[in-house]
Order: structure tokens, then C-alpha cells, then sequence
């Protein structure tokens, strides 16, 4: 993970309260001023604290940002087995859908994607560290759905995983449309009818 160091020991061990603080003020900053406008130095005066205190956690701003999105975003996509293939996709919709939407982490994520275009750096950070993990969560429903007969073995899992999330992110983002139960649904049927 970006700026993870060897554990710190004696007086430099990182308070967690702290840790916390920090995080709100960058989730804040990062929503309100974009990937471009952040800067260490806000988040600092943003939570309180000297700027040492953000550099003991975070070697730079990309590392913050994309540290603390994949903190709170990889372990959104998990989805408990509901038992059928239907019931994890519509469940994982929901999830995709609420990363999405969250009033913090869905701008600030689709202005991390906008930046990365430009910036290889970011990009290849946000692919490693947030994108394929979520990935590779997600893609243990095509597990279940495997195992248990429902979906063919040799299923393009990278087409799959692409075509749960793009829907969603299409329809809020480029269409800026609501998405509704009744939306997911259908998102839900039509892929199992394809899948089949």
C-alpha cells in the first residue's frame, strides 16, 4: 500500500485517533478542492496538526489519497454469499452503488479517475492499490456462481467484472440519471441472461 513503512516502535508509533482526524480532514479536502487542489499543507491545518504528522503516515499527496480511498473503498465491494449468482450481482450492485454515491468518496473517486488520465503515476497507483483489489473482492461472486453450477467455468471474468461496474458508473456519472431499485434489476437480469 502506498506509504506503508516498517512498524514504528517507542515514541514514534502513529496514534490511530490521530490517524482518523487526519483521514476526515484529507476525505474533506479531497471533496470539496479535487485531487488537484489538495494539498498536504491544508490537510494539516484541516485536522489540527503539523504537517510531520501527515509525512510519518504518507510520503506524498498521491500516496495519502490513494492510501486512504483504498482503506475505505476495496472492503465496500466485499458481498457475503446470498446463496445464488442473481443475489450476489444484485448485492454487488448495491455496493458498487453506494461507493458511488457516498457524498465524500464518489467525487472524490471520479476526480482521481479524471486526473489519472494525465497522470500515469496516479493511474498506476489507483489500478494497484484500489482497482484490482476491488477487482479481485468482486470477482469471488463468479466463484460461488461457478461452484455452484451456475455460471459457465471458462466465463471471462474481466469481461464480467467490467460490465457490473460500468453500467452503474455510465448512468451516474455521464447521464448524471438516478438509479433506481427497479434500474439494478434489470442491470441484474440482463447479465444473468448473458452469462447463461
Amino acid at each position: 500500500m502506498p506509504g506503508t513503512k516498517r512498524a514504528p516502535t517507542g515514541a514514534a508509533v502513529l496514534r490511530s485517533d490521530l490517524t482518523d482526524s487526519i483521514v476526515e480532514a484529507a476525505l474533506d479536502e479531497m471533496a470539496e478542492k479535487g485531487y488537484q487542489g489538495l494539498s498536504m499543507d491544508a490537510v494539516a491545518r484541516r485536522a489540527g496538526v503539523g504537517k510531520s504528522a501527515l509525512y510519518r503516515r504518507w510520503p506524498s499527496k498521491q500516496d495519502m489519497a490513494v492510501s486512504i480511498v483504498a482503506q475505505l473503498g476495496v472492503p465496500a465491494v466485499e458481498v457475503a454469499d446470498t446463496g445464488s449468482f442473481r443475489g450476489d450481482v444484485r448485492a454487488l450492485l448495491d455496493s458498487i452503488l453506494r461507493w458511488f454515491q457516498d457524498r465524500r468518496l464518489g467525487p472524490i473517486f471520479t476526480d482521481l479517475i479524471g486526473v489519472a488520465r494525465t497522470n500515469v503515476a496516479l493511474g498506476d497507483a489507483l489500478t494497484e492499490y484500489v482497482g484490482e483489489p476491488r477487482r479481485r473482492r468482486g470477482s469471488v461472486i463468479l466463484d460461488r456462481a461457478i461452484e455452484r453450477g451456475e455460471i459457465p467455468a471458462d466465463t471471462d471474468r474481466e469481461l464480467v467484472m467490467d460490465l457490473l461496474a460500468a453500467p452503474v458508473f455510465w448512468r451516474l456519472h455521464a447521464r448524471r440519471e438516478a438509479i433506481t431499485p427497479q434500474y439494478l434489476d434489470s442491470v441484474t437480469d440482463f447479465l444473468i441472461r448473458a452469462l447463461r
